[in-house]
């Protein structure tokens, strides 16, 4: 559960809480953890699995396997359509669009997947999104967009030890940025299925410590693995949601010098900030007046 609590002076506070699900896989064959990943992480659980796999490799505990670069990006592509076609228009006052989402999903496995899926990118999310970015109060520093770099090195580094700081991710400057940011990924996302791109995954390891990194919708899932004598001794996971609201900080860079006239303005842009972050779960906001 992620909670947000705002006061009146503008202060901000994130409470995420989860379930130590990658507990379970302390004690457990290493190919088992593989098997067992995306049926417990089941939002991008091709993603899911596909780090698992990358992570435990690197660690010396399963062998490397080629990975279906048609269904990663196809699962990027399917998470970006949810968000932007559905969530996104909502917190600008306007209608998602529902009908042509459920269209697309029934043809993504189908023989003209790339036709609808291209029909749907220009014929109907470009203009949507334009329509959302006219609503916006703020403007974006940036205008092109790349997807974010994988540092697995950087994470090895930290589950050994050797840094105490977590990573650090990249966060959205502006809501506007967030929106363009996420047009222009499944734009390329949509490129990349069309021409059979590889997918983006990297790995490192050292001393049975391995980290294996992927892309996903919403920015980097990391996964960090321990193997000794043929077992798991250590599991982490660093979903973007667990890096995004680690802290306040991105939140609050993104409503910094909003003024709210009335409470229902004032829930709209905390909607489109925490959506700008975009958590891979429920979130409250609860408003200390006091």
């Amino acid at each position: 559960m992620l909670r947000i609590g705002l006061t009146p002076a503008g202060a901000v506070s994130v409470n995420l809480t989860r379930p130590l699900v990658a507990r379970v896989f302390i004690g457990q064959n290493p190919e088992a953890v593989v098997k067992t990943v995306p049926y417990l992480y089941t939002l991008c659980a091709h993603a899911q699995r596909a780090a698992a796999q990358a992570a435990l490799t690197a660690a010396g505990g399963v062998p490397a396997r080629t990975l279906d670069a048609d269904e990663l990006w196809l699962e990027v592509v399917h998470e970006n359509f949810w968000r932007l076609l559905l969530d996104w228009p909502v917190v600008f006052g306007l209608a998602p669009a529902k009908a042509e989402f459920v269209r697309w999903r029934g043809e993504r496995f189908g023989p003209q997947r790339n036709a609808a899926t291209r029909d749907v990118l220009v014929r109907v999310l470009q203009p949507l999104i334009e329509n959302c970015l006219a609503a916006t109060v703020d403007r974006p520093t940036a205008t092109e967009f790349d997807f974010p770099g994988l540092t697995p090195a950087d994470w090895l580094a930290y589950c050994r030890g050797a840094h105490a700081a977590v990573p650090a991710s990249r966060r959205p400057a502006s809501v506007a940025e967030a929106l363009l940011r996420r047009l222009a990924e499944v734009t390329r996302a949509v490129q990349a299925l069309e021409n059979g791109l590889p997918f983006p995954m990297a790995a490192a390891g050292e001393a049975g410590w391995g980290v294996g990194q992927s892309l996903t919708a919403r920015g980097v899932l990391t996964h960090g693995a321990r193997v000794e004598d043929g077992v798991v001794t250590d599991y982490r996971v660093w979903a973007p949601t667990d890096c995004h609201f680690a802290d306040a900080g991105g939140l609050q860079a993104l409503l910094a010098g909003s003024v709210w006239p009335e409470q229902m303005a004032l829930r709209q842009r905390i909607d489109q900030a925490v959506l700008a972050l975009d958590p891979c779960l429920p979130y409250v906001v609860e408003w200390d007046d006091a």
